[in-house]
C-alpha cells in the first residue's frame, strides 16, 4: 500500500514565532510551485499540534522552541504519530554539538542558526526539497517545475505571541494561537472561537 505522503502533492507546516520567518517561507515554497492550500503557518507548538494532526503535513519546517512545553522535536514525534513519512528541518538561535546531534539522529534535512539570512534559508529548503523530490518522483512534486526563486524581503510585521495582552474593539484580550494561513494572519483571542486579523490588534 503505497505512503499518502507521496500519492498527493506534499503539504508544509512551518512553525516559528517570527512572522517574517513564516511569511518568507511561504513566499519560498510558493516559488517552487507549492500550492497556497499546502502550505499552514503557526506561530508555536501548540496551535501546530492542534492543527497539525487534521493537516497531516509532509514535511515540518520548525523552530527548536527549546523553552515551550511542547518543544519542536516533540511535535515532531507528535505528528509523526498520524503522519509516519512527516520530512523535518529545524530552525534554532542556539546550535550546540548536542542539537546538531540530535538534529541528524531523528533524519533532519537541515538545523539552520538563527538569525539567519534569505539566501541561507532559500539555500537549505532548496536542497531538502530537491531530496525529497529524488524519493517521490511524480505526484509528491510541485504541478509545475520550479524557476529560479526570486528573494521576496522578509515584511516586518508585529509580533504577536500567545499569552500577550492585546487591544481588540476597545477591550483587552489575551492573544492564544497566533496562525498564518493563507496569505494572512489571524489571532485567536482567549474565549472566543473566532480568528481575528492581526491588523485588527493593538498592543494593550
Amino acid at each position: 500500500m503505497p505512503d499518502a505522503d507521496m500519492s498527493d502533492p506534499l503539504k508544509f507546516l512551518v512553525v516559528d514565532a517570527l512572522n517574517g520567518v513564516q511569511a518568507f517561507a511561504r513566499q519560498l515554497l510558493h516559488s517552487h510551485g507549492f500550492a497556497a492550500d499546502g502550505i499552514l503557518c503557526c506561530a508555536d507548538t501548540d496551535a501546530a499540534l492542534a492543527q497539525g494532526l487534521a493537516f497531516k503535513p509532509n514535511f515540518l519546517i520548525t523552530d527548536w522552541f527549546p523553552k515551550a512545553p511542547l518543544s519542536g522535536i516533540q511535535l515532531y514525534r507528535r505528528l509523526r504519530e498520524v503522519q509516519p513519512g512527516l520530512q523535518l528541518s529545524l530552525l534554532s538561535f542556539e546550535v550546540t554539538p548536542e542539537r546538531e546531534f540530535e538534529a541528524l539522529a531523528l533524519g533532519a534535512h537541515f538545523l539552520l542558526k538563527k538569525p539567519f539570512t534569505a539566501e541561507q534559508l532559500q539555500t537549505e529548503l532548496t536542497r531538502a526539497l530537491e531530496a525529497v523530490a529524488k524519493n517521490s518522483p511524480g505526484p509528491g512534486r510541485p504541478a509545475r517545475p520550479a524557476p529560479r526563486p526570486v528573494l521576496p524581503i522578509m515584511p516586518p510585521q508585529p509580533l504577536v505571541k500567545p499569552g500577550d495582552r492585546v487591544r481588540y474593539q476597545g477591550a483587552v484580550h489575551v492573544a492564544q494561537y497566533v496562525v498564518h494561513r493563507h496569505g494572512e494572519t489571524v489571532v485567536q483571542l482567549k474565549g472566543q472561537t473566532a480568528f481575528v486579523p492581526l491588523e485588527k490588534l493593538q498592543p494593550a
